[in-house]
């Protein structure tokens, strides 16, 4: 498997899904949320898509996994989030069972590219190479 952008990882679309998910549904909380839920669906929102871009260009498999294992994280934050958004019936039903697809669906390709990124790191002696020759030294 070879892909030349983050934009193409399939669990970068997912969380990128997501992030636009939670940037629409945050509109609608009340203020009195702005300094806490807001605030901190916005950040988990973004983190999850960023951390997936910044670990694409790592050249170790296993910072690559460390940065997908930070994204999983924020999406279960945003689970959290979510959840707490329909107790206090800011959301209904319909809308939390929508966001809940979103991060099911999100939180299982992100697990599946570490599955991915894991047996490629066993494959691959943990590194990715590049020939010297490309230096032109």
């Amino acid at each position: 498997m070879s892909f030349k952008s983050f934009e193409e990882l399939e669990c970068w679309k997912a969380a990128r899904e997501v992030r636009l998910y939670f940037e629409k549904l945050i509109k609608k909380l009340p203020v009195e949320e702005k300094y806490d839920l807001i605030d901190n669906a916005r950040r988990a929102a973004r983190s999850a898509t960023r951390n997936i871009a910044e670990g694409f260009e790592r050249f170790h498999f296993q910072e690559n996994i460390q940065f997908c294992r930070q994204s999983r994280g924020s999406q279960h934050e945003l689970m959290d989030d979510l959840i707490t958004c329909s107790d206090n019936k800011y959301i209904t039903t319909e809308e939390y069972d929508e966001g809940r697809k979103f991060l099911d669906k999100s939180i299982g390709l992100i697990n599946g590219y570490i599955n991915y990124l894991e047996k490629a790191k066993v494959n691959y002696s943990s590194k990715v190479s590049e020939p010297i020759e490309s230096y032109n030294i």
